[in-house]
């Protein structure tokens, strides 16, 4: 199957179970209704996405493994929303429409984030997989959503934002934390619900790390170079923000060749692999790179 079909069949699936994954809670109507607003606007799926191509490469079955990928997705949506808000990025659009606490309120656009992180953890446990999978991959996901991993890395973000000094290591640490870590967890929860080996989940880690730099710095060239039409939030906003990215330091050019190195780095952990789940990463790295939005 073609990469961008299958993306497309995993999205759907994905998007089928988060539309009613929040429902058998009794969650009040105005705050369900903001945890979906922003759930439920669409986006790549990538972190569900990943999840469930490792475990079928593994041998899970998709239905068993989507309230893990459904908690991935829950986990990112928060940390967008409450990115969007005025004391930290202060973006008004995401995903086309105004973003959570324009529409809702900084308050509820809070809860709305809180909910959706806490509602991700209990998705996690009902995944049909035993129970020491399901646990270190709690641990996992924990781990890269937190201190050590997004969280932190946005405190590095918002700590460097309009500061000289900042080297292109400092950015590739920050990015690895705010970005990569949540992808790599994705990979590698996928192999370990599938009850992967521990050197499978390391090649899983070694790809995820690689693309999620590779998605990082294409992203920070899109902000460039983008059009907010198409990327369904503004453009050249790090610049106005004085955010320190690849293209700030090194330039759009010089900083395309350093996704294009990640890129093939993460196709390099995938060798010896192979099935349509395998084709399907390696198709997915390089489409990272040269997607328009």
């Amino acid at each position: 199957m073609e990469m961008k079909a299958y993306l497309s069949e995993l999205g759907r699936a994905v998007d089928s179970y988060l539309a009613r994954c929040l429902h058998d809670s009794n969650v009040p109507p105005m705050l369900l209704e903001a945890m979906e607003y922003s759930l439920l606007a669409g986006g790549k799926r990538l972190r569900p996405a990943l999840c469930l191509v490792w475990a079928e490469m593994f041998g899970a079955r998709r239905d068993d493994i989507l309230p893990a990928a459904a908690a991935l997705e829950c986990v990112h949506t928060y940390s967008l929303i409450h990115d969007d808000l005025p004391a930290m990025d202060n973006d008004d659009l995401r995903r086309g429409k105004p973003s959570s606490h324009k529409q809702f309120g900084e308050a509820l656009a809070i809860l709305a984030g809180d909910g959706l992180l806490t509602e991700a953890f209990g998705l996690l446990l009902s995944t049909k997989a035993p129970a020491e999978q399901v646990l270190q991959a709690g641990q996992r996901l924990a781990l890269a959503a937190g201190v050590s991993g997004m969280v932190g890395g946005q405190t590095l973000d918002m700590q460097w934002t309009g500061q000289g000094q900042i080297t292109l290591d400092d950015v590739s640490r920050m990015q690895d934390l705010k970005t990569g870590a949540m992808l790599q967890a994705s990979c590698e929860c996928g192999v370990i619900l599938a009850g992967g080996t521990k050197a499978d989940v390391q090649r899983a880690s070694n790809y995820g790390i690689h693309i999620g730099r590779a998605f990082q710095i294409a992203d920070d060239i899109l902000d460039v170079t983008g059009d907010a039409k198409t990327m369904g939030k503004p453009a050249g906003s790090d610049e106005d923000k004085g955010k320190i990215t690849y293209p700030s330091l090194i330039g759009v050019g010089p900083s395309r060749e350093q996704a294009e190195r990640f890129r093939d780095l993460a196709v390099q952990a995938l060798e010896g692999l192979a099935g349509p789940q395998a084709d399907f990463l390696r198709e997915l790295a390089a489409y990272v790179v040269t997607r328009a939005s």
